[in-house]
């Protein structure tokens, strides 16, 4: 399973004062601030790791089917300048983190390598996208292609009858949008 989180940055300069008092406290562990605080851009390495929470967050919920908002039991540890691991109720996400000048993308699993189809589109097209992607991997119609959603909100696409994801991640913020799959 996959899980992905895609965060405009010049959104987020505008939409949230993460230097509020309290900001850090409710969302990020003691270790998490320390790293933030000593960063050379700090403003980059809250939303790395809102990032990461949040594309972890995704994979448990499509393993335990239970929706709920604790991002401070979200624990990120960077690895390298991509890589990260998330750890939640002692079960490791492991990331890979795009930061651009723009947004910053996270793709979250529960294996360490992983091939997922993954693409950046404004948030409109993601969709239809989509579902072109998936004919162009399966030669089924992309008219005939449809979303079902699960109870917990995870869309999966079927043709008739047939899951052609394995597992299907979307996320916009602003004026991006990213979808990442796992096909069958």
């Amino acid at each position: 399973m996959i899980g992905n989180d895609i965060i405009d940055l010049s959104l987020a300069k505008i939409e949230s004062n993460w230097h509020r008092r309290g900001f850090l406290e409710k969302l990020f562990t003691e270790n998490e601030q320390k790293l933030i605080s000593a960063a050379p851009n700090p403003f980059v390495i809250v939303w790395k790791f809102w990032s990461m929470k949040e594309a972890a967050y995704k994979v448990y919920t499509q393993q335990d089917k239970q929706r709920f908002f604790a991002p401070k039991k979200f624990d990120c540890l960077l690895i390298s300048e991509n890589k990260g691991l998330v750890n939640f109720k002692n079960q490791i996400f492991y990331t890979s983190t795009i930061v651009t000048r723009s947004y910053i993308f996270t793709l979250a699993s529960v294996e360490k390598e992983i091939k997922a189809y993954s693409k950046i589109v404004m948030p409109q097209f993601i969709d239809n996208m989509i579902k072109i992607k998936l004919q162009d991997l399966t030669s089924f119609s992309a008219e005939e292609i449809k979303q079902k959603k699960t109870k917990n909100m995870v869309p999966l696409y079927y043709y008739r009858d047939i899951l052609l994801t394995k597992s299907c991640s979307i996320s916009h913020h602003g004026k991006y949008g990213v979808f990442s799959l796992l096909y069958s």
